[in-house]
């Protein structure tokens, strides 16, 4: 079941890119597609987080041969699995928000110091402040997988 649950939505998300380049070579426009893309993605990741969670609430039923509490109690905890999907949450978003904070700076720093060339020092400070975005997300996750 452990491998169903990882093969399957990597498979959708798969069929989801091939159809999506698919469409923009028959003539569909590329800001379409990407929007459709993502619903998609958000559709997968909606799945894949609900159904763990139904599994385990099914599993959860009352049985006449419980063999220990600790088995009970592992089977319906989902603490760790939040907090790693928490880590993930954190460091994807802080390196999506670094990424585009880098690529809107790095091209005005480079067109700055062509300009200027005194101008670098004050064009690189503005490139790693949106680089920090990430190290702080990635120290975020790094603290939250300290806590599990």
């Amino acid at each position: 079941m452990m491998y169903v649950l990882l093969v399957l939505p990597v498979a959708a998300l798969m069929a989801t890119v091939f159809f999506s380049v698919r469409a923009v070579k028959n003539g569909k426009k590329a800001k379409t597609a990407v929007i459709g893309q993502l619903a998609a993605f958000l559709l997968v990741c909606a799945i894949t987080v609900s159904a763990p969670m139904v599994a385990n609430a099914v599993s959860e039923e009352p049985e006449a041969n419980a063999t220990t509490t600790s088995q009970a109690a592992a089977a319906g905890d989902n603490t760790k699995g939040m907090g790693l999907l928490a880590a993930a949450i954190v460091t994807s978003l802080a390196g999506i928000g670094g990424g585009i904070a880098v690529a809107a700076a790095a091209p005005a720093a480079i067109g700055a110091t062509a300009e200027d060339p005194k101008s670098f020092g004050k064009s690189l400070i503005f490139v790693a402040l949106g680089e920090g975005i990430a190290l702080y997300g990635l120290l975020v996750s790094i603290l939250i997988l300290n806590k599990i």
